[in-house]
């Protein structure tokens, strides 16, 4: 039995810890065996990011789960959305990935899920994994795990994204892919080659592509404004038809357009929602509740049914689950697909994106530009507040009388007749999240959004 030891690394639903302080190796076996006890699991299959703490944390996780009965089919350097697929694919019993994504180069995470890549109950077994890490009371199991390499996984995963993508209808675009010195780079490559087998016509020139532990053009968050020229200036100087950059796991992709223009994730939402309607008419798409009337309009307009989750992978994939929906998106870039066993993906939306431009005849920027104007949003704005709850507070007493409609999914959100406002609260730090949408009228939005700042100052 191990001794007691305090870990705060585990949030709502993953893990995430400063190095050295909350996240070290002990903490990843723990981890591990935890994970093989709570579970009862006989195979796992592992992977880990290309940071440079990730090796020896995922050999200690390893090493629990080997110790707690436990086989592993260990993937290697590896994104987040491989273990997801080799989870489910090959029926093991659950599957984990050390990574910290975009968060500072000294942290690091770990992300788990059980059989078919389900997400842990955050009450049930997570909660339990938790605790039994902490305390130690490791039982004995009679056995020892094995560990085997898994590098087949990855063409198995290459001919699915691959599968997604109706190759006769691609036009010969090129697009300009960013890893971001993450784990990206050698995933991508194995799917162009995959594509290039089946003779897609596309053409990709590849920026910042080799796994670099330093990061040498800065954490991989193409979401944060400072990352984005980058990527754009590389469209606009290889004349690209779009760009696509992922974050350190890539499971979730940006898109620029062919003027180098960043759009933003709830743009995308509504593409990827017609993508799939207008070859499955009537499915059900799940939208977060931050930014939604563009989605929901395009949802309508394709003859699909919007379903709302709370914000948060675990949350849009019970919704997906339980409703049966097709695709599911979040304005943060991260996107759902039932035929990607509910898990999300950074591979499959730039693929889809590239065939709906392909069918349409028209550039990714065409194909946004009107919906921008018919629902234009402020984007997500962080508020740090001394007294978060005063503030909101504040907001809903003066705005509440108005609203047509309330909506407590997540956060607050009011609508009324012609703009649309959801507030909510950071479950880790004294911050508030502002988003403000209108049909129409960016005035309406600007002006909306300075009224409620002003509220939130007090």
């Amino acid at each position: 039995m191990a001794e007691t030891r305090r870990i705060d690394c585990f949030k709502a639903y993953d893990v995430r810890g400063r190095l050295g302080t909350e996240l070290d190796a002990d903490v990843a076996w723990r981890i591990g065996r935890a994970f093989a006890q709570v579970l009862g699991a006989r195979e796992v299959i592992v992977g880990r990011d290309t940071r440079e703490t990730s090796p020896d944390l995922a050999a200690a996780l390893i090493r629990g789960l080997n110790e707690g009965g436990a086989d592993v089919r260990d993937l290697g350097l590896a994104g987040t959305e491989e273990m997801y697929f080799a989870t489910a694919h090959f029926g093991a019993d659950g599957g984990i990935e050390v990574t910290a994504s975009h968060n500072p180069i000294d942290y690091n995470g770990i992300k788990l899920v059980g059989r078919g890549a389900a997400p842990l109950d955050p009450e049930g077994d997570f909660a339990a994994i938790a605790e039994l890490a902490q305390s130690g009371a490791f039982t004995e199991t009679g056995r020892r795990g094995e560990t085997r390499d898994f590098p087949e996984a990855r063409d198995t995963y290459a001919r699915a994204m691959a599968d997604f993508v109706d190759i006769a209808a691609l036009k010969p675009l090129t697009v300009l892919v960013n890893a971001g010195n993450g784990t990206a780079g050698p995933t991508f490559d194995a799917v162009a080659a995959e594509l290039e087998r089946r003779g897609a016509p596309l053409r990709f020139v590849r920026i910042n592509h080799d796994p670099d532990p330093s990061f040498p053009n800065g954490i991989p968050n193409p979401l944060l404004p400072e990352n984005q020229p980058m990527t754009a200036d590389a469209v606009r100087q290889h004349g690209a038809d779009l760009g696509v950059a992922w974050d350190g796991d890539f499971d979730r992709c940006f898109f620029f357009d062919e003027n180098g223009d960043f759009i933003p994730g709830e743009y995308i939402v509504g593409l990827l929602a017609t993508a799939f309607l207008e070859k499955h008419p009537g499915e059900k798409i799940v939208h977060d509740p931050r930014v939604v009337l563009n989605s929901r309009d395009m949802i309508a307009a394709a003859g699909g049914q919007a379903v709302q989750a709370r914000t948060g992978h675990a949350f849009v994939k019970r919704a997906m689950r339980e409703s049966g929906a097709i695709y599911g998106g979040e304005m943060s870039a991260h996107h759902y697909f039932r035929d990607f066993h509910f898990a999300d993906s950074g591979m499959i939306p730039w693929l889809l994106v590239t065939e709906l431009a392909s069918r349409k005849g028209v550039s990714l920027g065409a194909l946004v530009a009107e919906r921008m104007r018919a629902f234009p949003s402020s984007g997500e704005i962080n508020f740090r507040l001394g007294d978060p709850g005063a503030a909101i507070d504040r907001v809903v007493a003066h705005f509440a009388p108005q609203a047509i409609r309330r909506d407590d999914t997540d956060g607050i959100s009011l609508e009324f007749a012609d703009w649309r406002f959801n507030l909510r609260r950071s479950n880790t730090e004294p911050v508030v999240r502002l988003n403000v949408e209108s049909r129409g009228d960016a005035a309406l939005v600007a002006a909306r959004r300075a009224e409620i700042e002003a509220l939130l100052a007090g």
